[in-house]
């Protein structure tokens, strides 16, 4: 089989594409063929070395795939040959071929392609947690959305407004917001040309944001807190703009707030019953129509290493999707 292999900790276009053996599933594992795969910004981490998780040199990136099941080894129950099925493991799926452990695999929905199933789990399964249990996000409470044209931030920006909360999105270009707009933000924010903390203030009446969803950091963490409500929840999801921020910790005092961290691939191995129930919610949103996944950009699997750099100089809007 081909797959994408990281031979040395670096920048995206040290990937290289390789002729590897196939592989053939253990106890409790299954052989898919991959059909598609999620980009995501863990990838950006894991190939510099610089993710919580450490996988050892060489290996495969990509942690969501779907595809078929070509063969199940000893103890599988869940899952035949023929099978479509959406794969979570962390790291692998950049590749024709993925091992992956059954508890690992969930059936792909009845009505969703196998290329939104790809980018499905991780980006909604991500926000949806991020809001429901970390945030409490509550009807007709406002929520700001950083980074709203990113995969999980349009998925945030789509699940807040069917949570009934009112939805702000930020974002550096015109057309990232007209896209979140598209999804259910009921204002935009460009946060390059506009004052964040202020524009925050006046779309809120002077009051703030009672929840703040921000994938992005850095620079634009601060002003984003400031514009805070009172009991408001600032959840920490990621760092795409770069720097890990710190913040003056009177900003919580004086403001009542919360800072909550969202780590949502731990929480799927603490809590895999509540994980449970959150994608089987999601299924369901997808199969009314309340869920539209926007898949930004299409690239062949030997082009991960331009598609892991589209996400880091931020120049992806919704998911990005390797095609095998």
């Amino acid at each position: 089989m081909k797959a994408l292999v990281c031979t040395t900790h670096g920048d995206p276009e040290l990937l290289e594409w390789q002729e590897l053996p196939d592989p053939a599933p253990g106890k409790g594992e299954l052989l898919l063929r991959v059909e598609a795969a999620g980009v995501n910004f863990p990838e950006t981490l894991i190939i510099r070395n610089l993710y919580q998780f450490k996988p050892p040199l060489p290996f495969v990136p990509g942690g969501e795939a779907a595809g078929t099941v070509e063969a199940v080894g000893e103890g599988v129950t869940r899952f035949a040959p023929g099978d479509r099925v959406i794969a979570m493991t962390g790291t692998g799926a950049f590749a024709e071929k993925l091992l992956a452990a059954e508890h690992q695999c969930v059936p792909v929905p009845d009505g969703l392609d196998m290329e939104l199933a790809a980018g499905f789990t991780m980006t909604y399964g991500t926000s949806h947690h991020a809001l429901k249990q970390r945030a409490a996000l509550k009807a007709g409470e406002t929520l700001l959305v950083l980074g709203a044209a990113g995969g999980v931030g349009l998925a945030a920006v789509e699940l807040g407004r069917l949570m009934g909360a009112r939805v702000i999105a930020a974002a550096s270009t015109e057309a990232k917001l007209e896209l979140a707009r598209a999804h259910g933000a009921e204002a935009g924010i460009n946060y390059e040309t506009e004052d964040l903390k202020e524009r925050v203030k006046a779309l809120t009446g002077g009051k703030g944001a009672d929840v703040i969803y921000d994938p992005v950091g850095d620079r634009f963490t601060e002003p984003a807190f400031r514009a805070i409500a009172w009991n408001g929840r600032y959840l920490v999801v990621g760092f795409a703009a770069g720097e890990i921020p710190k913040l003056p910790l009177n900003l919580p005092l004086i403001k009542g707030a919360a800072i909550v961290g969202v780590f949502w691939g731990a929480f799927t191995m603490h809590e895999p019953h509540v994980h449970r129930a959150n994608m089987a919610e999601l299924v369901c949103w997808f199969a009314e129509g309340k869920l539209r996944p926007h898949v930004g950009a299409r690239l062949p699997l030997a082009e991960g290493g331009r598609a892991i750099r589209m996400l880091m100089d931020r120049k992806a809007m919704g998911k990005v999707i390797l095609k095998a």
